[in-house]
């Protein structure tokens, strides 16, 4: 009786502080604009300066506002895990408190053509093969729907907020979340609304809705001389809100390809506690070999989180030569699963109680010294 009830009163605590958490998920629908959502600043100070040992006590300084722990997993899946414990020792029960949960992740790297209805199917087959790999999470590429280019960009484009036949690529998504129960990160498309373009990640839940949808905030535009030059500001306008989703493998932090080369946007979903950030791109092949898995590695070891990306696979006959390469990286910065530059579904696993692993062996988020820097996230500071 007497462990009966200790059981309970962990459990009851356990529960408790995972609604709490789940609480705290931000509005990606912000109307603020992009000049206003992050800055990294440094402060100087013309006090005497002090020691590392009394700086630590201002690593909540360094985030305004502060971070926010790492929540647990998902409330369905701590609470059938939860469900179990009756039946434990007290001793088992602390492993289970650990928050242990493990998931496949599928990365859909595929090929795409100028018939938008094939390239539709190909990623129907490709998500189902994923799926029955047993994965619980699938990632399409960016811009899979249509060739890359500023010239398809308005061809392709889909009124995502319409949904029906005004987005096909969005309904397919739709309607395989709900029918395999999965979740999915729907690459991007390219979007039209109101009169613009944008280059757009759509995210549903296992119940087929719509969870999400992030515009890429950071416009591809680039010119390095007889290499390679594209302007995607040509056409489409950027985005203004970063986007971070609660769904049911986790908390998710959404960027679009040169999105990742912002360490700041990176900074703010960790911040915001993501366990997760999810990258579809499509660098090239003079960006690609020296900084693709360069910067994903980066990403992942600086917010020591996971980090998966997904690319087209290599046309080297379209304007657009994609580099490949769909990868899912580490909290240590290891590279976990990845592929060459064909056409392949990698499957590789997540494990979210490696997080707070890895952050107890290297602490730097206690270590941060808030009284020389700080990352401002704008959004949530406005939203209190």
């Amino acid at each position: 009786m007497i462990r009966n009830r200790l059981i309970m009163k962990a459990l009851a605590s356990l529960s408790s502080s995972t609604l709490s958490l789940r609480c705290c998920s931000y509005n990606n629908k912000s109307s603020l604009n992009l000049n206003s959502l992050f800055f990294a600043r440094r402060r100087f100070h013309s006090s005497p300066p002090i020691s590392m040992a009394s700086a630590s006590v201002n690593n909540e300084r360094a985030r305004a506002p502060p971070a926010i722990p790492l929540p647990p997993p998902p409330l369905s899946k701590a609470t059938s895990l939860l469900s179990l414990s009756l039946s434990l020792s007290l001793s088992s029960l602390h492993s289970l408190t650990c928050f242990s949960f493990q998931f496949k992740i599928g990365l859909c790297q595929l090929s795409v053509t100028a018939d938008k209805e094939k390239n539709i199917a190909h990623a129907r087959q490709a998500i189902q093969d994923a799926a029955s790999k047993g994965a619980q999470l699938v990632l399409l590429p960016e811009i899979w729907n249509s060739p890359y280019s500023n010239d398809s960009f308005p061809v392709y484009a889909e009124d995502i907020d319409a949904g029906g036949d005004a987005s096909p690529s969005t309904a397919m998504l739709s309607d395989l979340a709900r029918l395999l129960k999965i979740t999915i990160i729907g690459g991007s498309i390219p979007e039209r609304s109101g009169g613009n373009l944008y280059n757009t990640c759509c995210v549903f839940g296992t119940d087929g809705k719509l969870k999400a949808k992030h515009r890429k905030i950071h416009l591809f535009d680039m010119d390095i001389p007889g290499k390679i030059t594209f302007m995607e500001s040509k056409t489409l306008t950027a985005g203004e809100t970063p986007t971070i989703v609660d769904t049911e493998v986790g908390r998710i932090g959404i960027g679009i390809c040169y999105d990742i080369r912002f360490p700041e946007l990176a900074m703010i979903y960790a911040a915001r506690g993501a366990h997760l950030l999810c990258y579809p791109g499509a660098f090239n092949m003079t960006t690609g070999p020296l900084h693709w898995e360069l910067l994903q590695r980066a990403r992942a070891t600086d917010n020591q989180l996971y980090v998966a990306t997904c690319s087209p696979a290599r046309d080297t006959g379209s304007g657009y030569v994609a580099w490949g390469h769909s990868t899912l990286v580490g909290p240590w910065g290891e590279v976990l699963a990845t592929t060459e530059h064909e056409e392949a579904i990698i499957i590789g696993e997540i494990d979210y109680s490696i997080l707070e692993q890895r952050r107890t062996h290297l602490p730097v988020t206690k270590q941060r010294r808030g009284d020389l820097y700080q990352l401002v996230d704008f959004q949530r500071l406005n939203s209190h």
